[in-house]
């Protein structure tokens, strides 16, 4: 059983409990469940401030504890990892074989597993390797029963299980507590070099990942990043020390006639830039919202944001972030007004004040999606102690 320790100097929070196995958080998430006490799972803290405000959080169970690599089978390419592991930690373990786990979300080198996944967050790695919910095999389980459950395999080609380990992908810690995950890995890549590519307008922009796309082109990552005037594509090539110098020399044709400039760095310099790249919006004050556009429309959503917003994202599939400066009345002004655009959707707010967050709703309206939530979060949490109503469900 684990103990209570000293309480914390957040005033919304009673008690922190460390959990130092997965019968401990099962334990706790029952005593929270029979007690009726709000709880909220916390692993490094680098989302806590994400979702609506918190309503009073009875218990914070955390599970900084529960970081180990429990199997890697690299001969399958496959790991499985405690929810309370950071990425950075997992993947120096996996990287003594030549294999790592290809998530880069904000917040990589502090980020946990656990709450990597329960976000379903993710970053320029997505174009390739897709979001934590595509790469997760199985998961195990706690939930405010005191159960602790499997779901999928450990292998593959085992798909047992697959809707319950997408389920809690993107859930926020409303359905249950992420005690340990398998996921595919990928082996690391001998060479990498990134062109940073520089255009002088919306329209080239749009010829870009049009010529990208149409293309026999293969990054790992393919971004936007707009910061007007300044207009840029990243692109980063990844693979054999023979493969990439064509795959540059490639792209580089492609380009040919839309780019004002072409840099191309790799080492030291490459890693820097992808640093900067990852940090470039959190850095920075306002409000920062989460959506997703079709890929040919992005000249159409530029035109639609503000002059000074930013915005950075995945060119070939239409995600990304944007950030809005304001105050809070014209923060929540221009959500509302990209909430109602015919180029964007998904429009949620990932940081925002508490006034923001007091005048639009951070998750938007659910629709038709809303009874279905509703039912699930009450299978799963039928005394509704999970996550103080943080979560979209």
């Amino acid at each position: 059983m684990s103990e209570k320790v000293q309480r914390t100097p957040d005033p919304l929070v009673t008690d922190i409990v460390p959990a130092s196995t997965a019968r401990e958080v099962a334990e706790a998430l029952k005593r929270a469940s029979d007690e009726r006490q709000s709880i909220v799972i916390r692993g490094a803290g680098t989302k806590l401030d994400w979702g609506r405000p918190a309503s009073h959080i009875d218990v914070m169970l955390d599970m900084r504890r529960l970081n180990r690599v429990l199997a890697h089978a690299h001969g399958d390419l496959t790991a499985t990892v405690e929810a309370g592991a950071t990425l950075r930690d997992v993947n120096d373990t996996l990287s003594r074989l030549g294999q790592g786990l290809p998530l880069d979300p904000p917040f990589a080198d502090d980020a946990t597993i656990g709450g990597i996944l329960a976000t379903n967050d993710s970053g320029p790695l997505r174009h390739r390797f897709g979001a934590p919910r595509d790469l997760i095999l199985g998961v195990q389980l706690a939930t405010t029963d005191g159960v602790l459950s499997k779901a999928g395999g450990q292998v593959v080609k085992n798909v047992a299980g697959y809707d319950l380990s997408k389920l809690v992908a993107g859930s926020f810690g409303s359905l249950a507590a992420i005690v340990s995950a398998t996921f595919k890995l990928s082996p690391i890549p001998e060479a990498s070099k990134t062109m940073r590519v520089a255009v002088a307008d919306e329209a080239a922009l749009t010829q870009v990942v049009r010529g990208v796309m149409a293309s026999q082109l293969d990054p790992v990552a393919f971004e936007i990043a707009v910061e007007r005037p300044a207009l840029r594509v990243l692109l980063r090539f990844a693979s054999l020390q023979a493969v990439v110098p064509a795959q540059v020399a490639a792209a580089s044709d492609v380009l040919k006639g839309f780019a004002t400039s072409i840099d191309v760095v790799d080492g030291y310099a490459e890693r820097t830039l992808w640093r900067a790249h990852a940090g470039r919006l959190w850095e920075r004050p306002g409000a920062i919202v989460r959506a997703s556009w079709l890929p040919a429309s992005i000249a159409a959503v530029l035109g639609e944001l503000p002059a000074d917003a930013e915005i950075i994202g995945r060119a070939g599939i239409g995600a990304g972030l944007v950030r809005i400066d304001g105050d809070d009345s014209e923060q929540a002004r221009v959500i509302g007004q990209l909430r109602h655009s015919l180029h964007l959707g998904n429009v949620v707010v990932m940081r925002g004040s508490a006034g923001l967050k007091a005048l639009v709703d951070v998750w938007g309206p659910q629709g038709d999606r809303q009874r279905l939530l509703s039912a699930m979060k009450r299978a799963f949490d039928p005394n509704g102690v999970l996550n103080a109503g943080r979560g979209p469900l």
